[in-house]
């Protein structure tokens, strides 16, 4: 299914090739992320999210675009330990599970990070004079790295290990926005979701130490990520916008140049 889709966008952008120019563009920002199902809220891990795009427009006054990312994207949870998290003791039944060559970390009640290789598509519209632009999209993401500690102990988790319980495929929604700050820089907003779970995992209820019987459920866990990046595009070119006006709202002092971008 994968390798049908690449298939099918390269002969895509091939064709239109000819017609087209690319717009290639550096990303450099982060994440806050958390994972839901994991019985810990809130958008505290932070990542990076950073690499390349390249972008063609659809129509010939360069309203609309698709874009496509290649991305080194970091997502994840933690919870530090305190009065409301604190460290219990490791039940008997997952020592398997514990890495013993770390040490007990006794300030990390519960940090999980996936480093994932991640292609983006998006689809989205762009004002020529504003440099606002607003789109949407899904992303295939591969794991390359992963990393867990619970109740101070590492897990013994890699994305070699013959027990990996994580799914090494993360397909994802995305919704995004941009602002144009200057000529080619951009100040991007994304918010995105796992469209899968990325793990199943089985809980159970504590009384004090000790697990209760009969308390085990399962929860499906997914991905949800707020990125914020700035985007710079290397061969854009740029005019003066004719109503710009210093204190109206007519656009920034300057807007894409249409004729120089795309077609011939």
């Amino acid at each position: 299914m994968k390798r049908l889709f690449l298939l099918l966008l390269g002969l895509f952008l091939l064709h239109n090739a000819e017609a087209q120019r690319f717009i290639g563009s550096a990303i450099f920002g982060g994440n806050i992320s958390q994972v839901d199902g994991d019985m810990v809220a809130g958008y505290k891990k932070i990542g990076f999210n950073t690499g390349g795009s390249l972008m063609i427009a659809l129509d010939r006054k360069q309203r609309f675009f698709i874009t496509m990312e290649l991305l080194y994207t970091q997502k994840g949870s933690y919870q530090k330990a305190d009065r409301n998290y604190p460290i219990i003791p490791v039940d008997s039944a997952d020592l398997w599970k514990i890495d013993p060559s770390f040490s007990q970390n006794n300030s990390i009640k519960y940090k999980l990070r996936f480093d994932y290789a991640e292609i983006p598509i998006l689809f989205h519209y762009e004002d020529p004079r504003t440099g606002w632009a607003f789109g949407a999209g899904f992303a295939w993401g591969r794991l390359v790295y992963i990393k867990e500690i619970e109740n101070g102990y590492h897990l013994i988790s890699t994305v070699q290990s013959p027990d990996f319980w994580y799914k090494r495929n993360d397909w994802s929604v995305l919704a995004d926005i941009k602002i144009r700050l200057y000529k080619g820089l951009k100040l991007n907003f994304r918010f995105q979701y796992s469209m899968v779970p990325v793990r199943d995992r089985i809980f159970r209820r504590y009384q004090g130490d000790k697990p209760l019987p009969g308390t085990e459920w399962l929860r499906h866990q997914y991905h949800n990520v707020i990125s914020m990046r700035l985007i710079y595009s290397f061969n854009e070119k740029y005019v003066p916008n004719p109503n710009f006006r210093k204190g109206y709202k007519k656009g920034l002092r300057w807007m894409r140049d249409q004729e120089a971008i795309s077609y011939k």
